[in-house]
């Protein structure tokens, strides 16, 4: 079995999750594999950062004056904190949409304090407080500044959603014509392909130099560049995303996706790689991304202590009492396989 992590109670394996991990470097090289590297799988939010890329290479991120944070929001699944949703506003307001317009639906934030103080004042979640709002004020922005409808920019068929389609075809290396799409919690499609292809895409982003469009190279860079100055954007307090990008100090870009997804892109080595947990459950997610670091040796001069609340975290019990933990028994394979286009 694919055992990538297990959950001890006191010394006894309680529960056990499976996984795959692929590391891929920016030439489609597979180099490293645990499980199933060519598992088919919905990256989910992961693939922000390739979603965002049209809002740069069509000029809308430029004549709605949009910033690096504002450019970081759109790779987002924000915590819904203040200057998350002020943001998310702002560039609605400059795009001339109001926030009805958004069509990700809404859910309880991660930020309790901002849920409390709504309840306080009585007022209704809306969808800014999504996670995903940031993401779909840049699409909406899109489709406003390509003069294309805006009602229905969240469908497979409408342009904004093609223009994604052939980015992610482009950046990952698979044809967009195997390319099984699904529709995300948020309502966009959601592309599924094999994981190492998620890898690569993320080596590309950290070595943009591989990719033959220069106006796409460009729109890489800021997007990879807008990430790792404005972490914050991308998740928020006390979540991976961002302490991940923090402790590395614009090392690493890396971005969670739902159902137990992470890629991340490291600038030093060119290397990409993409992890996904066999059950969709988050908790072990971080503690085998750190351990994928660990093994690459990525990290372990500094951040991965940094991250240490992540490598193994703690298991409690109701009166917080520690009473188990997590460990990451796997080992990579060192393999040499190339993707193919």
């Amino acid at each position: 079995m694919n055992v990538v992590a297990n959950v001890y109670r006191g010394e006894q394996v309680e529960s056990s999750h499976l996984g795959h991990i692929a590391v891929v470097d920016a030439s489609g090289t597979l180099l490293y594999a645990f499980g199933d590297p060519h598992r088919m799988t919905y990256a989910r939010s992961s693939m922000k950062p390739l979603q965002a890329i049209p809002v740069v290479e069509t000029g809308a991120a430029d004549h709605y004056g949009l910033e690096p944070a504002d450019l970081s929001l759109c790779c987002a699944s924000h915590s819904g904190e203040p200057r998350h949703r002020t943001r998310a506003l702002s560039m609605l307001e400059r795009a001339g949409q109001p926030e009805a317009t958004l069509q990700c639906g809404t859910h309880v934030p991660r930020h309790e304090e901002s849920y409390k103080e709504l309840i306080r004042q009585g007022k209704p979640l809306t969808p800014v407080f999504s996670n995903c709002s940031g993401k779909h004020s840049g699409m909406i922005a899109t489709a406003t500044y390509m003069g294309e409808e805006v009602a229905t920019y969240h469908l497979p068929e409408h342009p904004v959603q093609q223009r994604i389609l052939d980015v992610v075809e482009d950046i990952t290396g698979y044809p967009k014509e195997k390319i099984n799409l699904g529709t995300d919690g948020c309502g966009v499609p959601v592309h599924q392909l094999p994981l190492a292809n998620f890898a690569w895409a993320f080596a590309k982003l950290v070595r943009p130099e591989v990719i033959a469009k220069p106006e796409r190279r460009q729109a890489v860079e800021r997007i990879t560049e807008a990430m790792t100055a404005h972490p914050e954007m991308v998740g928020g307090e006390n979540r991976y995303c961002t302490d991940l990008m923090n402790a590395f100090a614009g090392r690493i870009v890396g971005k969670a996706g739902a159902e137990s997804v992470y890629c991340l892109g490291d600038r030093k080595t060119g290397l990409g790689i993409a992890v996904k947990i066999e059950d969709g459950g988050p908790r072990a997610i971080n503690p085998v991304v750190n351990e994928v670091l660990r093994q690459l040796g990525i990290g372990t001069d500094g951040p991965l202590e940094v991250l240490a609340q992540y490598t193994n975290p703690p298991i409690t019990n109701m009166s917080n009492s520690v009473v188990g933990r997590i460990e990451t028994p796997f080992l990579l394979t060192q393999t040499s396989v190339s993707l193919g286009v």
